[in-house]
């Protein structure tokens, strides 16, 4: 058992075969006879998307792309200070 529900985790090579004779034909309930797996376990690997999720950093933006942005905010900054104004507020 791992984690703290217990759920149990199989290596990828078993939830390969398992969903790949899921989609020859076989029923669920045989595949989780033979392997000893939930038959939720195998719902739940159906649903999953084909490939893993990735982690890790999010794209590098470029000096044009910091600099745009930069533009952006003080264009921003700038009607806002203005609309405060007009309203005769600091």
């Amino acid at each position: 058992m791992s984690g703290i529900k217990g759920m149990k985790k199989y290596p990828a090579g078993i939830r390969e075969k398992v969903i790949d004779q899921m989609r020859a034909g076989e029923s669920q309930r045989k595949l989780s006879r033979e392997n000893g797996i939930s038959r939720y376990a195998i719902q739940s690997w159906l649903k999953e998307p084909e490939l893993p999720r990735k982690r890790g950093r999010k794209p590098v933006k470029t000096l044009q792309e910091y600099k745009y942005e930069n533009k952006r905010l003080k264009m921003e900054n700038e009607l806002l200070r203005d609309f405060l104004q007009s309203t005769e507020r600091k």
